[in-house]
């Protein structure tokens, strides 16, 4: 696990004192239902309600000897209620349940708690973009694929694609926070042996989950898997942006940039240097985020009716995947607020290859007006290819070409080298965006 949180309420999700409150809140919860359908005593359940506790010491102690965590937790509680004077109501906790009917229902409770925490970041990110696209609506910019000059695009559209898919992101998110909200009372094959369903809908009632409809010992674990691939798809955004920028900074391109602070050091021997690291950091760490997607993935299948391969994976794979989401957007919220734009850098850039980026336009123009296809191509090309060997004037040497005259007059060719023709449906696409109401 990384050794510095986001925030501190993550980090608090995943301490070892929040994860013992959780279970000690199913327990409680359990012993709470059964007593209002009259199998425990309801002065046990008060009683447990009001005088249990624990310390993660204690537990910690116990388990070096038990060797099992859940044994050491109510152990603890045991010792709790003996030392507050209600020794006998504590062998109505942990009544009918088998350990993971504890351990995996108190893990949604934290998963609920932890993507909570990242929804927010989520919405946070997709506010920041929102602002920045419309800053930047009209701020013409040449677009890039395979990373060479395409058609111009504004640098408000590309930070509007960021948007639309962190939106998307968010959606998903949702829908596996949301799968993940159950929770399994159901005993050591998922049977209800001891203690029946109705117990189960009033202890997951209580703890604001729902019951599982089919569980063996432990809940299926393609919720998990779900739900880590969509925290992998939120970390992949994150790197999409920084990734971006990285490239708008390089020193040829000097686009767009991250923040700098004035006392800020780029590099130990290179005073010049604005080094983009926090984009970096951002792509370094989507990887590791991805990368517990295939570890989630293994544990849906397990022997029978549960063994214990996946517990371990998941003590790493949900705090370390939640934790690094929280960061990552923590830092891309940075990144995006802050990133520095330089719009006369783009128009430079979209200039440099003098009307070059307008070939696509001239072939369509040129088909219209009577010439055919392919003929238009072969000269279009020519004058292109031209234009790239010898870093000539495209446009100039096209409005002098007689070919290219007989069939589009100086009026014709200022339409087809307008930028105010390309960009047109910018506020088109705007709209398709933004005015689908709030994420």
């Amino acid at each position: 696990m990384i050794a510095r949180y986001t925030r501190p309420e993550m980090g608090r999700v995943w301490s070892e004192e929040n994860r013992f409150r959780q279970w000690r809140e199913v327990e409680l919860a359990a012993s709470e239902a059964l007593a209002e359908l009259g199998d425990v005593p309801l002065e046990a359940a008060r009683a447990l309600r009001e005088h249990s506790s624990f310390s993660v010491e204690r537990i910690n102690e116990i388990e070096r000897e038990v060797r099992h965590d859940v044994i050491a937790f109510t152990t603890a509680i045991a010792e709790s209620m003996k030392a507050a004077g209600h020794g006998d109501a504590s062998r109505w906790f942990h009544y009918g349940l088998t350990s993971n009917d504890v351990v995996d229902t108190a893990q949604a409770l934290l998963v609920k708690e932890s993507s909570a925490l990242i929804v927010t970041a989520l919405e946070s990110l997709i506010a920041v973009l929102k602002r920045r696209a419309f800053e930047f609506k009209d701020a013409v910019q040449i677009g890039r694929t395979h990373g060479v000059h395409a058609e111009p695009i504004t640098f408000g559209l590309k930070v509007a694609l960021w948007y639309d898919e962190a939106v998307r992101s968010l959606d998903r998110l949702r829908a596996a926070a949301e799968e993940m909200r159950v929770g399994k009372i159901s005993g050591a094959v998922g049977t209800f042996g001891h203690i029946g369903p109705q117990a189960e809908e009033r202890i997951c009632a209580k703890l604001g989950l729902k019951p599982a409809p089919i569980a063996s010992q432990v809940i299926s674990r393609d919720r998990h898997a779900n739900f880590v691939s969509a925290l992998a798809l939120v970390a992949a955004l994150c790197e999409k942006i920084a990734l971006e920028v990285r490239h708008l900074q390089r020193t040829e391109v000097r686009e767009a940039e991250e923040p700098f602070s004035s006392s800020q050091k780029g590099s130990s021997a290179m005073p010049h240097k604005r080094n983009p690291v926090t984009s970096e950091q951002i792509c370094g760490l989507a990887r590791v985020v991805r990368s517990n997607v295939q570890a989630a993935f293994e544990d849906i299948a397990l022997w029978h009716e549960r063994d214990i391969s996946h517990s371990s994976v998941e003590r790493v794979i949900l705090p370390d995947s939640t934790i690094l989401v929280d960061y990552l957007l923590a830092k891309t919220i940075w990144l995006v607020d802050g990133m520095r734009v330089h719009p006369e850098r783009m128009r430079r850039n979209l200039d440099s290859t003098r009307g070059l980026v307008f070939s696509g336009q001239l072939l369509l123009d040129l088909a219209a007006a009577g010439m055919l296809r392919e003929e238009a191509y072969r000269l279009v090309q020519g004058h292109a290819m031209q234009a790239w060997e010898n870093e000539g004037d495209f446009r100039g040497a096209v409005e002098g070409d007689e070919r290219i005259r007989q069939y589009l007059d100086v009026q014709q060719l200022q339409y087809t080298f307008s930028l105010e023709r390309q960009l047109g449906n910018v506020s088109a696409i705007f709209a398709r965006v933004f005015d689908r109401g709030p994420a």
